[in-house]
């Protein structure tokens, strides 16, 4: 069965799956496009698909090399919610409810975080918390 065989069905059958997910794609966009801009990444780069996984690296502060953890099969799971993390870091969010909340919910958490007036961008979490806990060690002397 071909692809638009299959969704000709779905929409005959069950036309509101079809529009419920449309309508998740478009709050993500709208959050992705606002978030971006929000973060001072070009709020263009939501609409093409490698470039915006490029600008949320930059906005964690990670490098554009980080990209190839996307290939690898099952780390890319992994890496995908460490990104979602990070991203929450960014924005100030450091409990283990926002991280949860940011994995579970994400397309209305980063919403929330784009739409928010009181939320700002902090700056680039990768890396920061190591260099944070490296200077608030005592030094042995």
């Amino acid at each position: 069965m071909n692809t638009v065989a299959f969704f000709e069905k779905v929409w005959q059958e069950n036309p509101h799956y079809l529009m419920l997910g449309g309508l998740f794609i478009v709050i993500g966009m709208v959050g992705k496009v606002k978030l971006f801009a929000k973060a001072n990444q070009p709020w263009v780069a939501a609409f093409v698909p490698i470039w915006d996984m490029a600008a949320a690296l930059k906005m964690v502060g990670r490098p554009v090399s980080h990209l190839a953890f996307f290939l690898v099969p099952v780390f890319n799971i992994y890496f995908c919610f460490k990104l979602l993390i990070e991203i929450a870091q960014s924005f100030g969010k450091r409990s283990p409810i926002d991280y949860v909340m940011v994995c579970l919910f994400n397309i209305f958490y980063v919403l929330n975080l784009a739409l928010a007036y009181n939320e700002e961008y902090v700056g680039p979490a990768y890396g920061h918390d190591l260099k944070g806990e490296q200077a608030a060690e005592p030094a042995l002397v």
